[in-house]
C-alpha cells in the first residue's frame, strides 16, 4: 500500500511539473493533480493495453511512434473526465505525456 500511495504522488508530482512546463495543459491545484494521477494510473492500467493491442499493426508500421499519440490519448482522456485538470490540444497532450514518462521514470529512480 505504502508503495501505490508513493508512486501516486510521484506521478503527481511528475503531472504538476509537466504542467508548468507545457503550455495547453493547466490544473487548478494539488487535489486536481492527485485524482488525476489516480485516473490515469487506472486508465493506463486498463485502457491503454487493449489500445496498443488494437493498434499494433499501425504502430509497427509507425515503428512505435503511434504509442505517443495513443500516451498523449490516454493523458487527453483524463483530463475529460477529471474537473480541474485541462489540455486544449492534442499536441500538448502528446509532448506532456511525454515529459510526464521522463520526469516520472527520473523520480522513480531518484526515490527508489
Amino acid at each position: 500500500m505504502k508503495h501505490l500511495i508513493v508512486k501516486v504522488l510521484i506521478n503527481a508530482a511528475a503531472l504538476m511539473f509537466t504542467s508548468n512546463m507545457i503550455d495547453g495543459i493547466y490544473v487548478d491545484g494539488w487535489g486536481a493533480v492527485i485524482v488525476a494521477a489516480i485516473i490515469l494510473g487506472i486508465v493506463n492500467a486498463v485502457l491503454r493495453p487493449m489500445l496498443l493491442l488494437f493498434t499494433l499493426p499501425f504502430n509497427m508500421l509507425t515503428f512505435g511512434l503511434l504509442t505517443f499519440v495513443i500516451n498523449g490519448l490516454m493523458l487527453k482522456l483524463v483530463s475529460s473526465v477529471v474537473g480541474g485538470f485541462e489540455i486544449v490540444g492534442l499536441w500538448p497532450a502528446i509532448v506532456g505525456s511525454i515529459i510526464l514518462s521522463v520526469v516520472s521514470t527520473v523520480m522513480s529512480w531518484l526515490v527508489g
